[in-house]
Order: C-alpha cells, then sequence, then structure tokens
C-alpha cells in the first residue's frame, strides 16, 4: 500500500472526474489525504472524505498565503477555485465544526509563506507579523484538538523552526520540503517528516533524499501540481505517486517496495490511520 499523503483531489482541477479519479486511486492500493487551503476546499475534502468508507481522508487548515492576503496580490488559481476567497482571518469554530468528522486527521496546510511579499518595509513587518499570528492559531487548534499538522513552508524555513522549537511542537511533516539538509535534520530533531513530492524533478534536493533516513520521510503529490516529467498526463493525480517513490529508490539505493513500505508505516504512525 502506499498512502499520498498530501493531494488535492477535492480542487476545482478534478471537478469533473474527482470521483473516477479516487476510484482508480484505490483500485491501484493508494489511500489519499486531500488538504484545504481555506475554509471552502477544507469542506470539500472533509466531503470528499465521508463518501468514502476507506482510503480516503481530509486535513483542514488556512494556507498562509491566504492569512495575510491583504497585502500582497493573489491571482486566482483555476486549479483551485473559480473565483479566490479573501479569506484572511482565521475563524476557529468554523474549522473546529469541521473537525468533528472521524476523517480529518491532521490541521493543515498551514505555515508561513514569504516567496510573495509586500514591497515596503513596514508592510512586509505587518505582512509577516499577520501570518505567524494565524499560524500560532491553527497550531493552538491542532494542540487542542491533538491533531498533527500539514506545514506549507516557502522561504520561511528560520521563521517556521524558531515557532515550533518555541512551541515544542513535535507531530507533523513539511510538506513539499525544498530546503536544506541542515534545516531538514532541525525539523527531524524536532519529531517532524519531511514530505517528498515531484517537486525533486525540478528542484535539486538530492542530497536531503540520500541523507535522510527514510524513517524520517513521507511521500505526497500535491496534485493537481508538481507534475513529474514521467507522468502519463499534465494534471498531477496520486497514482503519479509511483514515480517520486521510485526516484527516491534509485538516490537511497532501496528497492522501490522499500520505499513504499517505509513511508506507508510513518503516514499510519503520523495520521493514525
Amino acid at each position: 500500500m502506499i498512502i499520498d499523503t498530501h493531494s488535492h483531489v477535492n480542487f476545482n482541477a478534478f471537478k469533473d472526474d474527482a470521483d473516477l479519479v479516487v476510484k482508480k486511486t484505490l483500485s491501484e492500493n493508494i489511500q489519499i489525504i486531500n488538504v484545504g487551503t481555506k475554509y471552502e476546499t477544507s469542506k470539500s475534502a472533509v466531503g470528499m472524505a465521508e463518501k468514502y468508507e476507506q482510503g480516503v481522508f481530509a486535513s483542514i487548515g488556512l494556507h498562509p498565503m491566504y492569512s495575510a492576503s491583504e497585502f500582497i496580490k493573489i491571482k486566482t488559481d483555476p486549479n483551485e477555485e473559480e473565483f479566490l476567497i479573501q479569506e484572511n482571518e482565521f475563524d476557529k469554530e468554523k474549522y473546529r465544526d469541521l473537525a468533528k468528522s472521524k476523517k480529518v486527521l491532521a490541521i493543515g496546510e498551514i505555515g508561513l509563506d514569504y516567496y510573495y511579499k509586500p514591497k515596503t518595509a513596514l508592510k512586509l513587518q505587518q505582512f509577516k507579523e499577520k501570518q505567524k499570528r494565524i499560524f500560532n492559531e491553527q497550531l493552538d487548534l491542532a494542540k487542542e484538538l491533538n491533531l498533527p499538522v500539514i506545514l506549507h513552508c516557502r522561504v520561511a524555513h528560520d521563521d517556521v523552526i524558531e515557532i515550533l522549537k518555541r512551541r515544542g511542537e513535535k507531530r507533523g511533516v513539511i510538506h513539499c520540503f525544498t530546503g536544506s539538509l541542515e534545516q531538514a535534520k532541525k525539523y527531524i530533531e524536532m519529531g517532524f517528516y519531511i514530505g517528498i513530492n515531484g517537486i525533486i524533478f525540478k528542484f535539486n534536493i538530492d542530497e536531503v533524499i540520500k541523507e535522510v533516513s527514510l524513517e524520517n520521510i513521507l511521500v505526497e503529490t500535491d496534485c493537481p501540481y508538481l507534475t513529474p516529467p514521467t507522468a502519463e498526463e499534465k494534471r498531477n493525480q496520486p497514482i503519479f505517486i509511483k514515480h517520486t517513490i521510485k526516484k527516491i529508490a534509485e538516490l537511497k539505493n532501496v528497492s522501490f517496495e522499500k520505499v513504499c513500505e517505509k513511508t506507508t508505516e510513518n503516514a499510519k504512525n503520523l495520521f493514525l490511520i
């Protein structure tokens, strides 16, 4: 069995064939965790998970790019939704209500993202502080509900590490990891897993994959994004996780089956599947 620990089959990119994609995924013995990025996509992730008795789960959260969206210009992503929701505050009660579903396994994707940022120093400071505040609010909810976190971090590893260390957070995964080996080791020391997906075909983190133990790795697709170049179509989907697993196996000089076995065990341990 394989577990895609970060997918978005709940997104608009799959509006015409989501059920077919899920059924094909399950038929290949792959389970999925659909991840929310705002209230609407979190709700759709829960709704999709509840349609299936087994193999489909959900994570709920407010993506950092939306948590401080008033400071930057964000274009509508047609793959995510047909319209842009300016959800720049975290409504804990709404997310807590979603978390009543037994299919909700985590809070995420949450974190910090400084890739797109305001131009002035004052607005940049306000932008970062707003993201940090809402990140902490979501970490509070995860602690309250005793759920692990799925963390999004882009150009912000030092701040994320500082926050996690200060709070003593221990349960979660760093989604779509593109940091350094030193940063990966810091996350692992705190108890976090490193999430590896198709970004490895675009961004060289070979050293991280080679040096980090399989015991500390989770596999994911982030579909419909980050399609492996060897995949059969342009839109990424959970079944294409096999391309990433194959690449990990080659870099670590282990079998494909070994990567599947260990990363599945890790996912089960983290998300209590």
